[in-house]
């Protein structure tokens, strides 16, 4: 018969008692965290300038109306609802809420980027970077291309690709403030500093005819034309047309 190793036995039931105990001082500490308040709520924009959305506002969806976060217990958390709920407002593209390890409930915000701001007789919108609507902001407005005529279902995925060119491109977003779209669904584009109207005609070609209006302008400019144009057509993908 196989003498018993108590010594082994021993090393075993000590390691065993080791686990249960830290698995009762985690369980037991995890308990204890989940029930404590929150010390405060903290809301911060990947980029603080240009805010369309006031952090008040933002806090307000993250504590759901509560009068503060140290009235909220962590194990009464829906992290998931609470992003949801972020989320869920006309200027916020995306948002990530998590607690610290000093038990403060945070929200990292970024908000929808404006490209352009359609002006209707009844009703003013933007169009962000997605192509969505996005409304106006009481506290800033963004200085995009101010756009007439009008913008639908119809139409929207063309004039889209428009104004994100304009917006990516640091020449066109200085040098055009103005589009209006005409009933046969052509653009009549203005300049922020010269007098002169941008015909582009139909959103066809775009590309090409943004380069062949910079190639013009860069042009003109050295030999002191720009004033005396009253019209710059771009419709023609193989020339620039101008009218004095």
């Amino acid at each position: 018969m196989k003498k018993l190793n108590w010594k082994s036995v021993w090393i075993n039931v000590r390691l065993v008692l080791v686990c249960i105990g830290l698995v009762s001082l985690y369980s037991f500490t995890l308990k204890r965290n989940e029930g404590r308040k929150l010390a405060k709520s903290v809301v911060e924009f990947t980029a603080d300038d240009n805010q369309f959305i006031t952090r008040e506002t933002v806090n307000k969806l993250l504590i759901e109306n509560k009068s503060g976060a140290q009235t909220i217990r962590k194990e009464n958390l829906d992290l998931n609802k609470l992003e949801n709920s972020i989320n869920a407002n006309d200027m916020i593209e995306t948002s990530e809420v998590f607690v610290s390890i000093d038990g403060v409930l945070k929200a990292v915000v970024k908000q929808k980027t404006p490209i352009a701001r359609v002006v209707g007789e009844t009703n003013s919108f933007y169009l962000d970077r997605e192509g969505k609507k996005m409304p106006l902001s009481a506290i800033h407005a963004a200085r995009v291309p101010l756009v007439s005529g009008t913008v639908d279902d119809s139409n929207s995925k063309d004039l889209y690709k428009v104004f994100r060119i304009i917006h990516d491109d640091d020449f066109l977003k200085k040098n055009i403030i103005g589009i209006k779209v005409l009933p046969n669904g052509g653009l009549i584009m203005s300049n922020r500093n010269f007098g002169y109207a941008i015909d582009f005609g139909l959103p066809i070609n775009i590309e090409r005819k943004f380069d062949n209006y910079k190639a013009f302008f860069q042009k003109a400019v050295q030999d002191s034309l720009l004033n005396k144009y009253r019209i710059i057509n771009l419709k023609f993908t193989q020339q620039v047309v101008c009218t004095k």
